[in-house]
C-alpha cells in the first residue's frame, strides 16, 4: 500500500474539478509528494470522454482505496458531492466533502476519512492547498481535540461502520450490532481549562 508516511497520494478530478486539482497537485509536488492521478489530466482531453465523468472517476479512485493500493485520496469535482458519493460506494471507503481547514481536520481526526473531496465551485486554490495540508498532516484521533478518549470513541464508530452489513442490520430490526460500547460521558482533561 502506498502511504501518507511515504508521501504517496492518489487524486482524481472531473473537468469541473480539474483547475482546483491542478493547484493542489502543484503545491503537493513542491513539498515532495508523489501524486498518482486517475482523472482528467489535461484541459485538452475530450470533454465527451465518458470515462472521465465524475462518478466513474470516483468509483475508480474508491476501488483503489478498497483494494488497499493507496492509504488516502483527494477528489475534486464541481461541488465535491457527486465524486465522493461514487467513491463511497466502494467497501472500506470513508469519504467526506470539505470546504474549510477545520472541516478537513475534523474529517481526518474524528472520522478517519480516507477519501477527501473538494468542490472547485466553492474552494479557492489556496484554500484547497491548505485543506490538503491539514488533511495529510493528521490521522484519526491525533492532535487537536480536547477529549482524552477522542481516538477510542471514534475508532469504535469506524470499526462498526467497516463491519456494517445492511442485510444483517435490516434482519436485526434496524438495530446496529455493537462491537463494543463506549461511555458517552466523555472525559475532559481538567488542565485544559482554567475557568
Amino acid at each position: 500500500m502506498k502511504t501518507i508516511r511515504e508521501k504517496q497520494i492518489l487524486v482524481g478530478a472531473d473537468f469541473a474539478g480539474y483547475p482546483l486539482k491542478e493547484a493542489v497537485v502543484a503545491h503537493l509536488k513542491q513539498f515532495g509528494w508523489t501524486v498518482t492521478d486517475m482523472g482528467v489530466r489535461s484541459p485538452k482531453e475530450e470533454e465527451d470522454n465518458t470515462d472521465l465523468m465524475f462518478h466513474r472517476i470516483g468509483l475508480r479512485v474508491g476501488a483503489m482505496i478498497s483494494e488497499k493500493e493507496f492509504e488516502r485520496a483527494l477528489l475534486f469535482c464541481g461541488t465535491g458531492m457527486g465524486i465522493h458519493i461514487a467513491a463511497s460506494k466502494c467497501p472500506g471507503v470513508h469519504a467526506g466533502v470539505v470546504e474549510s481547514v477545520p472541516a478537513a481536520l475534523r474529517a481526518i481526526t474524528g472520522n478517519g476519512v480516507n477519501v477527501l473531496a473538494m468542490g472547485a465551485f466553492y474552494v479557492a486554490p489556496q484554500m484547497g492547498c491548505d485543506i490538503a495540508d491539514a488533511y495529510l498532516s493528521h490521522s484519526l484521533g491525533d492532535g487537536y481535540e480536547w477529549w482524552k478518549n477522542f481516538y477510542e470513541f471514534h475508532k469504535l464508530a469506524m470499526d462498526e461502520l467497516d463491519a456494517f452489513n445492511y442485510e444483517e442490520y435490516k434482519a436485526n430490526g434496524f438495530k446496529l450490532k455493537h462491537l463494543g460500547d463506549y461511555p458517552l460521558d466523555l472525559e475532559v482533561d481538567p488542565n485544559l481549562f482554567n475557568w
